[in-house]
């Protein structure tokens, strides 16, 4: 992520029809001054009735977009003409359905990502994609368009201006004069502007910089509506949902003016269904006991309706195009649950899509991870077409079960039997969402992961993809070599890990109904952290989410990369992925692998101090404040193993110094003991245990780590990067499908959104 301080650029007035005056006094009224993002930082002052005091110019410059942002290209071309024509067909209605969501995500955000991505996609149409005779027309210097431009490409890598890994929101570098005289060249354009409310710009609040609680200040339109509604009744509402076994995914909250809640289903129908939702024909109940006792609960059919209705009807096209009749079952639930708004028709989907095992054209699509909803259960919504490029871990699959008992737990808390799932490694044709990870292990369900199984997959041109002039701070001169040779070898590596062994280990002991447990109550197992009976577990209803609540997205996170961590010290799987001959050799191109593999982590856990507000104290991403304690397990080993080597006071010339011949000691044995505890902690539902170990270890002390550390952080921070995605286009005569791919650049990732039409 780059580093982030405003540059010089030549100011000048406007003519007074383009002048922000020109539109109404609500926009006037949040924006900051038009020389925020242009003029060097030491130069100019915040008025203070527009700002908190506890808010300074420096730090509103880590809140500028990327300079620029770092676009890549998804390659797809050759494996997209590898398939035939019906698959391609089935391909393209996916990445249609994928899309169609894309205005869903922008609502989950915040208020003003609609109307930003409107004005971004109306300002390219209106100029026919001339943006430099657009900003003639404005009257605005180049300089200011391309820092635009920079905004409105980072704007569609994350789908919204919150960033998708870190979730903090970012500002233009241009000036609020510079983007209003080029909205004024539309009335369209103009419209969509007046609709941002000045929020492109504001920043008078700093705690509604980040996602979060509304009641903390945070931003979340996951409680549209409703800002005065707080964490207790939010978690009140989960409570009541989980008891009613209602599932929370697809959902929204708004608390009401008279104080009742209204829980918002996704939907194509506005009205339940006639044979009733997922919890029967009632869609009013009155709260019996907790601490909503005596309110008021509804459930809401038809949130995003007409973005349902479009995502159901290329669902159904999909499935007329499928490649047997798995898929066709997959996708006909799918529709199902799209149209009704049924989470229970969508756990059937994934039951059908872990036994379509190694399809052509792999997909997944629905509100699937929980990482932006502060209280940590609803999804947000996604969807991917891919190719498969290779199945080169199927050896790591068969291997799966002789590598979990090397983890320290015994078999008490573990699945009785391993599920191998379908692992491949894809290439991606479109990723619907906020942000496009490497690598995906689905589905989250439990009660399906423990008894029926799942997936993994790596996503190859995810990982291959390179940002050019990419700097890497933090790396001492003389691991420069080999972190360059090894670090996307190694990545894979951990990936591979984390996916399968990580996510895929582990058992939840539960009551699985009344009376039932999955373990021998009347023997419980020892814990092998001190050595006692376990005491606590799941009960009936309860999951893994519910119970650990906005704290298990990245506990389970670390938990996993803790987990390759450990098991990529083991030389035979390394062996797997091509390095060695599995043999323990420190020294050799495995020990390369290997040391590229924890400098890695320990560079990551570093910069994830990025991704921690010192005012809210708040980590803004799951898998940063993962590796920020993964960092501090290495820190703690002991033996000299890791340390932050710094000479000047201000740390500027920071870097890791890991010792590679402790790794397989002192590092190894660091990692298997903070992972016992996550995993135990886990699997026993010892949430008060578990959560204060958590949080110990993922605080971030203000002196030294929150100051000094992470100034020296967010100066070498490097822009992440964001994809351009090629488009589809279906011949209804003929039946083929073309692909049309886009400059990796500003303005061909603009246009790219542009022709999608949503």
């Amino acid at each position: 992520m780059p580093l982030l301080s405003p540059p010089a650029v030549l100011r000048r007035r406007l003519p007074p029809s383009l002048r922000l005056a020109a539109f109404t006094p609500s926009v006037t009224r949040r924006v900051l001054p038009r020389f925020l993002p242009s003029q060097p930082v030491a130069s100019y002052r915040l008025p203070q009735q527009r700002f908190s005091s506890t808010m300074n110019s420096q730090e509103l410059t880590h809140y500028l977009a990327d300079q620029p942002p770092s676009v890549v290209r998804l390659e797809i071309e050759k494996h997209f003409e590898a398939l035939t024509d019906k698959q391609k067909r089935y391909a393209h209605f996916i990445s249609k359905a994928s899309f169609a969501g894309t205005r869903i995500v922008l609502r989950q955000l915040s208020p003003e990502s609609e109307p930003i991505y409107d004005l971004i996609v109306s300002l390219h149409k209106s100029a026919d994609g001339d943006w430099n005779a657009l900003a003639k027309k404005a009257g605005i210097e180049e300089s200011e368009l391309t820092h635009f431009l920079e905004y409105a490409a980072m704007f569609l890598g994350n789908m919204g201006n919150y960033k998708s890994f870190g979730d903090s929101k970012f500002i233009p570098r241009c000036s609020p004069q510079s983007v209003a005289a080029l909205a004024a060249t539309s009335p369209e354009a103009a419209k969509f502007y007046e609709a941002t409310d000045g929020a492109i710009f504001s920043a008078d609040n700093p705690a509604a910089l980040h996602l979060g609680f509304p009641d903390a200040g945070h931003m979340s339109t996951y409680y549209p509506d409703s800002p005065d509604i707080t964490q207790a009744e939010i978690e009140g509402v989960s409570a009541w949902m989980e008891k009613k076994g209602l599932l929370p995914e697809n959902t929204r909250l708004r608390k009401t003016k008279d104080g009742s809640f209204e829980i918002l289903i996704a939907s194509a129908v506005t009205e339940a269904p006639a044979a009733g939702g997922d919890i029967g024909k009632d869609t009013q109940f009155t709260v019996e006991d907790g601490a909503l006792k005596g309110k008021t609960i509804k459930l809401v059919y038809g949130d995003y309706a007409q973005e349902m209705k479009n995502i159901t009807e290329y669902i159904k096209q999909a499935a007329a195009n499928s490649d047997n009749e798995t898929q066709q079952k997959m996708h006909t639930a799918y529709a199902k649950s799209f149209e009704t708004g049924s989470l229970e028709a969508f756990k059937d989907s994934q039951r059908y899509w872990i036994k379509d095992k190694g399809p052509m054209v792999e997909s997944n699509i629905g509100f699937i991870e929980t990482y932006r909803d502060p209280a940590g259960v609803r999804g947000e919504w996604e969807g991917f077409a891919s190719m498969e490029r290779t199945r080169a871990f199927g050896e790591l699959v068969e291997s799966a079960p002789s590598l979990i008992p090397l983890l320290p737990w015994g078999e008490e808390f573990e699945k009785d039997k391993f599920l191998s799932p379908d692992f491949t490694s894809l290439e991606v044709l479109t990723f619907g969402g906020s942000g496009i990870p490497a690598g995906i292990n689905i589905p989250n369900y439990d009660d399906i992961r423990q008894t029926e199984g799942f997936k993994n997959v790596s996503l190859g041109n995810v990982l291959s993809a390179k940002a050019p002039d990419e700097k890497i701070p933090f790396i001492r001169e003389e691991d420069l070599e080999v972190y360059r040779k090894y670090r996307d070898a190694s990545f894979e590596v951990q990936v591979g890990l984390h996916e399968l062994t990580g996510h895929g280990c582990g058992k939840l002991l539960q009551e699985t109904s009344p009376g039932t447990f999955n373990f021998d109550q009347s023997n419980p197992p020892v814990s092998p952290v001190d050595g006692k009976l376990i005491s606590t577990w799941y009960k009936p209803g309860q999951t893994w989410g519910s119970v650990f609540g906005s704290i298990a997205a990245s506990y389970e996170e670390c938990r996993a990369e803790l987990v390759a961590m450990h098991l990529s010290c083991e030389f035979p799987v390394l062996k797997i992925f091509g390095f060695g001959d599995g043999s323990q050799d420190i020294d050799g191109e495995a020990g390369d692998v290997l040391y590229a593999s924890y400098l890695s982590m320990a560079r990551a856990g570093l910069a994830s101090l990025e991704m921690w507000d010192p005012k809210s104290q708040k980590w803004g991403q799951a898998h940063s404040q993962a590796r920020f304690s993964i960092l501090r397990c290495f820190l703690e080993a002991g033996d000299d193993f890791c340390k932050l080597d710094y000479k000047e006071p201000d740390l500027s010339d920071l870097t890791i110094k890991l010792d590679r011949s402790k790794i397989l000691t002192a590092g190894r044995e660091a990692v298997g003991k903070y992972l016992q505890k996550l995993h135990i902690y886990k699997s026993t539902a010892d949430v008060e245990t578990g959560t204060k170990f958590y949080v110990d270890m993922t605080t971030v002390g203000l002196d030294f780590w929150g100051t000094k550390v992470r100034d020296i952080v967010l100066k070498n921070k490097q822009p992440r990067k964001v994809f351009v995605q090629a488009n589809t286009t279906l011949d209804e005569a003929s039946g083929k499908v073309s692909l049309k791919h886009y400059e990796p650049s500003l303005v061909g990732m603009v246009e790219s959104w542009a022709d999608r039409n949503l």
